[in-house]
């Protein structure tokens, strides 16, 4: 049987009222975008940066929406429609209450999760993983704020055994709004680092953002997937019972270790949970990534797979766009890890850089990091002791705030330039010998770093 939406819910929405209920027939699709409109469906008008969906009212009536969710101020433009009309205050905030009566009609069980690394790649990993076993619905790229998680829940319906859900977050109260809406049966933290500082201020502030994940679980009985590498997390939940560790040391229900790595950086891992035990080439690069398929896998082994369907799961991991992807010429290896950046991902693809053999000479090309406030000059003055320590030989910067980390290194007898445009830096880039090297592109999303990569691989085709 189909979820759907009945004209009770919609008279359940706080100080909603309802124009032509009687011709109103129950719903199973729900859309804000006016051009996935199908008949029968129910709109929801909401206003963003670009787009105001009261100015598609008419054009998803005549093209087979059913009803329509409107805010109250802007009734006189439509009052001469014949198909119901809902009006609300806020019909951001009606998408989010009817997103929550839809996940409590489904049968799925909700694995939410979140993080300050890590969480995109881990959500996915997990999504195929548990397609081993289950049919599984997830959230599709990062769509994980209070727009996201709820269109993520009205495209789950009743064949879903499994939704993954993931929440982000760069101010206080997001997460504790959106796991209201998703009342997650198992939640997970990747780790608490320092990401979305402009707003969160500092760690503690991270700290009592993400938990709010794991309050309302607890809330409502469900499982917790603690980190147990992660000291804050560990030691703040270490008497609740429903949970499930997961983490590098002897005392974590699921624990894993890198064994050694290839040539060219892949980590040969091992993974066990009571009697199992899996050990296996992991096609993905980094510490940080084996860190993720920890917290994946420890969803995978405690929903029951067999150690059978995590390895053929494992085989069909693959990178995400941006994140860690790998390219191999025969003169360099070239790491593109632009699609963000904080001090925590970019200490751990520093490392990757290092640790990766096949060529001596280690490259690094960074933009600034966004989103870190007041601390930002500290952390980017910093990463100069990660570069130093993982004996990076040549770095390239752009960026005012690279600009900081350029200064710390004059001395260190690294090979340095800093560049104040991009057409200097492509141009450089264009000039340059590579060959030989290993070559990390990192970078804060608004830096489009990915254009630099694309010039690397243009001038080696």
């Amino acid at each position: 049987m189909k979820v759907k939406i009945t004209l009770k819910n919609l008279f359940d929405l706080p100080g909603s009222e309802i124009v032509n209920p009687d011709s109103y027939e129950a719903v199973s699709k729900v859309t804000i975008d006016s051009r996935k409109i199908e008949r029968g469906s129910l709109f929801i008008a909401i206003k963003g940066e670009k787009f105001d969906g009261h100015d598609f009212v008419r054009d998803v009536i005549k093209n087979g929406a059913s009803a329509v969710v409107i805010e109250r101020k802007k009734y006189s433009q439509f009052d001469d429609i014949e198909v119901p009309l809902i009006l609300v205050d806020n019909t951001i905030k009606a998408l989010g209450l009817l997103a929550k009566v839809w996940r409590r009609k489904l049968k799925a069980k909700v694995i939410s999760l979140t993080g300050s690394v890590g969480k995109t790649t881990t959500k996915d990993m997990m999504a195929v993983l548990l397609s081993e076993k289950f049919k599984v619905n997830k959230t599709l790229g990062n769509n994980n704020n209070h727009i996201g998680v709820p269109l993520t829940i009205f495209n789950t319906n009743d064949s879903h055994q499994v939704l993954v859900l993931e929440h982000g977050t760069n101010h206080f109260g997001e997460i504790a709004y959106t796991a209201d809406i998703a009342q997650p049966d198992y939640a997970l933290i990747t780790n608490i680092g320092n990401s979305h500082l402009e707003f969160l201020k500092d760690k503690k502030g991270v700290l009592k953002e993400k938990i709010s994940l794991f309050e309302t679980t607890r809330k409502r009985n469900g499982i917790l997937f603690i980190n147990n590498d992660d000291e804050l997390l560990s030691d703040l939940f270490k008497n609740y019972k429903k949970k499930i560790t997961y983490g590098t040391g002897k005392k974590s229900d699921v624990k894993g270790k890198i064994l050694k790595y290839t040539d060219d950086g892949k980590p040969i891992v091992e993974l066990r949970y009571k009697r199992k035990k899996i050990k296996t080439e992991f096609n993905f690069y980094g510490e940080q990534s084996f860190k993720n398929l920890l917290a994946a896998s420890s969803e995978a082994f405690k929903l029951g797979l067999n150690k059978k369907q995590i390895l053929n799961g494992l085989k069909k991991l693959t990178p995400a766009d941006k994140r860690l992807n790998v390219t191999k010429n025969p003169d360099f290896i070239l790491i593109d890890d632009t699609y963000n950046a904080n001090p925590d991902s970019m200490k751990s693809s520093l490392e990757l850089l290092s640790k990766i053999k096949a060529f001596k000479k280690k490259v690094a090309i960074l933009g600034d990091m966004f989103e870190l406030g007041d601390t930002a000059e500290k952390h980017h003055k910093n990463l100069a002791s990660v570069i130093k320590k993982n004996k990076i030989n040549e770095v390239y910067t752009i960026g005012n705030l690279m600009k900081i980390l350029n200064k710390e290194l004059e001395k260190s007898g690294i090979k340095l330039s800093h560049f104040s445009s991009r057409d200097s830096l492509s141009n450089f880039i264009s000039s340059s010998d590579f060959s030989d090297s290993v070559i990390l592109v990192k970078g804060s999303r608004g830096m489009k770093m990915e254009d630099f990569v694309q010039k690397i691989k243009e001038k080696n085709v």
